[in-house]
């Protein structure tokens, strides 16, 4: 039943980050991997904050939610191979700024979540 959770929060989560990708962004810099990385570490860090703060919350819940959706809507695999590519084209600057924000963003995207989850 787990895996059930998992496969049905991962196709939503999927979905959300195909739907994010048809955004009508032109740009070198990979904005919409950067801004769906930063939406799904909030999204993250509220889900923990609320398991956190809530005893209630059941396992099938947090499965859901931070497996399944989180784990189908965030782009690491993509982020990596961006910054690779980026890299690739002698593109040092903007790769290494990407890297950068793409860290301190989502470190700060679960803090704010597990903030609006308190």
């Amino acid at each position: 039943m787990d895996f059930l959770f998992v496969a049905i929060g991962g196709a939503l989560g999927a979905a959300g980050r195909y739907a994010i990708s048809l955004l009508p962004v032109k740009s070198d810099f990979p904005i919409l991997t950067l801004l769906t990385n930063f939406a799904g570490a909030v999204l993250i860090g509220f889900i923990t904050g609320i398991a956190s703060n809530n005893d209630e919350v059941s396992k099938n819940v947090i499965l859901f939610w931070k497996t399944g959706v989180c784990g189908g809507f965030t782009t690491f695999s993509t982020f990596s191979l961006e910054a690779f590519t980026m890299f690739e084209n002698k593109a040092y600057l903007s790769g290494g700024i990407y890297i950068f924000l793409s860290v301190v963003c989502c470190l700060a995207g679960v803090f704010i979540g597990k903030k609006l989850s308190a």
